[in-house]
């Protein structure tokens, strides 16, 4: 017979260890909980003859718990520890970036955690019969742990990134509702992430790095696109006509749209469109 005692006093993860014990699917198993001097303790006894599998059950039931309800505990823990001077609101929108990510290949980042989780369980339950919870959790997972701090690195850059983003949105807004426009209209041809700038009289404005003002430029990068935004804020136009020779609008024509605001007008099918489409269409080397 292989006998388990697991000792806790979380009242949350006795309930999910009791709920997962009483639908385990193997034969000749029993369990009971007592409470001893300091812990509340789960007794499980095995009376059948493969140890191996009742580990494997028992591992993969621990290694679950850890993800379902010690995760998110452990991630701001991570945050607390190594970035303490975000607040609590900061830390709360961190720990939602690190799920996002965990949500964007979630099959994969699961078994990842998942096989180094149960494999610490399983070797430490071959030989041992009383496993602390919190104790192992706290000394015995540093390879889950690394896992982790790696997830909260790449969240804490991304918060970081989007936070830089949106202060710099607000001060050009800031820079634009203070300034005279220098001109009436601009006309942006854009596809594929390429421009071409037009002035009112549909002729092109020159928007190579040579011959541009930098100043307005941060470390915000829209690649190719910088110099088109630097453009824009240098002419300061009342109006700007995007022409979406593609039909689609990315992050680029987004933010134009969010420094903006009610300045921009999208157009998709008008002459200049039509002109556009047709021109590539006859990959004329003049046109994006």
């Amino acid at each position: 017979m292989k006998s388990l005692c697991i000792k806790t006093n979380n009242s949350k993860l006795i309930e999910y260890l009791l709920n997962e014990l009483k639908y385990l699917e193997l034969n000749d198993i029993c369990f009971s909980i007592q409470k001893f001097k300091h812990y509340q303790n789960i007794i499980i006894h095995y009376r059948g003859s493969n140890n191996y599998i009742f580990l494997d059950k028992i591992s993969s039931i621990l290694s679950l718990l850890v993800i379902d309800e010690l995760e998110e505990d452990f991630i701001n823990k991570l945050l607390i520890q190594n970035y303490f001077y975000f607040d609590i609101n900061e830390r709360k929108n961190i720990t939602d970036i690190c799920f996002d990510i965990m949500s964007e290949n979630f099959s994969t980042n699961f078994d990842k955690k998942f096989k180094v989780l149960y494999d610490s369980f399983y070797e430490f339950l071959l030989d041992n019969k009383n496993l602390y919870l919190k104790g192992f959790t706290n000394f015995r997972l540093k390879k889950y742990f690394n896992i982790l701090d790696d997830l909260v690195t790449k969240a804490v850059n991304s918060y970081v990134i989007e936070k830089e983003y949106l202060e710099f949105i607000s001060l050009l807004k800031i820079y634009i509702n203070s300034q005279n426009s220098n001109c009436e209209l601009v006309h942006i041809i854009y596809s594929n992430s390429n421009t071409i700038l037009l002035d009112e009289n549909k002729q092109i404005i020159d928007i190579s790095q040579d011959n541009l003002n930098n100043k307005y430029l941060s470390d915000i990068s829209f690649s190719s696109n910088n110099y088109t935004l630097n453009s824009l804020l240098t002419l300061l136009p009342k109006k700007i006509y995007i022409h979406l020779i593609d039909i689609y609008v990315d992050e680029f024509i987004n933010t134009l749209q969010t420094i903006f605001e009610n300045k921009v007008y999208i157009c998709t099918d008008c002459s200049i469109c039509n002109l556009y489409k047709t021109s590539k269409e006859e990959k004329n080397p003049n046109t994006i």
